[in-house]
């Protein structure tokens, strides 16, 4: 997948194109039948398939109070985007200047100059524009003008409640610890990307060494607890994407005191000698095998942690048998 970061990187004569606009937070199941559509719509013609999105929330320039978390961060949302078999991805930079552009700038700078867009897909709760004065209706009308056509793709809701799919929902369960809802709504398991760094050391010294993550991280990190899943490396020369099992913890290890912010920390099961520190990883979440909890002593800790490994050994074993 091809990426640009601004529309002035687009070669002359890249379109005709079909192009589906959205923060695509996560990349889950609404997005994808977003995306699915543009490429059956493109399949006719050739034309490429190309994801028009931000590299944050709008939120965070216009309302910066009622800004979310994000379910991915960029380097995630890009990674995931090109899963999809889309031919490119256009990746604006949110700010104060394009928020200022009125929905007529907009289409003519992003769709029409660099891309000769031809079909636009969009969700009904579209916005574009200052002050949000562009909608899906508002997007036809230039269409029309402009020479491309505007399908709205409905909404994929879920069977049992009819609740629409969306980023707010998978941050619900996310925050909640049912990271096994969050992976049925994304289509893929949740997860966090960061280096591997140094922590305190405890894990060794008590026979369960972790990988402890930079506070600096992409995802949206769980409730704290214990979970089952996979830490995957990118790093390893010759081996891209090694997966390792591993025992995750999220928390600020109330057994000691002197752990002052969350940390996501893994154990890759039944690996003494791995050297991960500066390695940049995903940790995927599977699920969650119980929630923090405060021990009186070291010994009552490593017990609860061995269980703890066996019983996410037998949860990742039984998910792949």
């Amino acid at each position: 997948m091809i990426v640009f970061r601004d529309p002035a990187e687009v070669p002359p004569g890249f379109g005709p194109s079909v192009v589906a606009i959205g923060k695509f937070d996560g990349v889950h199941a609404g997005h994808r039948a977003v995306l699915e559509r543009a490429k059956v719509d493109a399949a006719g013609t050739g034309a490429p398939v190309v994801a028009v999105t931000f590299d944050r929330h709008p939120l965070s320039v216009l309302r910066p109070e009622l800004n979310p978390e994000t379910v991915v961060g960029v380097t995630q949302k890009l990674r995931l985007l090109a899963e999809t078999g889309i031919d490119a991805t256009l990746l604006l930079a949110f700010d104060e200047r394009l928020a200022a552009l009125t929905p007529r700038e907009f289409v003519r700078r992003v769709l029409v100059d660099p891309l000769q867009t031809r079909t636009v897909l969009v969700g009904h709760d579209f916005r574009f524009g200052h002050g949000g004065a562009g909608d899906p209706g508002v997007l036809a009308e230039l269409g029309a003008e402009y020479g491309f056509r505007v399908d709205v793709v409905d909404d994929v809701r879920a069977i049992d409640t009819d609740r629409r799919v969306s980023s707010s929902w998978i941050r619900e369960a996310l925050a909640a610890g049912d990271v096994e809802t969050a992976a049925r709504l994304l289509g893929h398991a949740p997860a966090v990307l960061g280096e591997v760094v140094h922590g305190h050391k405890r894990g060794r010294g008590l026979g369960f060494p972790t990988a402890n993550l930079s506070d600096r991280l992409e995802g949206f990190v769980p409730a704290d607890g214990v979970y089952a899943g996979w830490l995957v490396d990118e790093s390893i020369p010759l081996r891209p994407g090694t997966r390792y099992p591993a025992a995750i913890s999220v928390g600020t290890n109330p057994t000691f005191d002197d752990v002052l912010v969350r940390r996501v920390e893994a154990h890759v099961l039944d690996e003494t000698a791995l050297d991960l520190y500066g390695h940049v990883v995903e940790v995927e979440f599977v699920t969650r095998i119980r929630g923090m909890t405060a021990f009186t002593g070291i010994e009552e800790l490593k017990a609860q942690i061995a269980e703890d490994v066996d019983r996410v050994r037998e949860t990742l074993a039984r998910r792949d048998g």
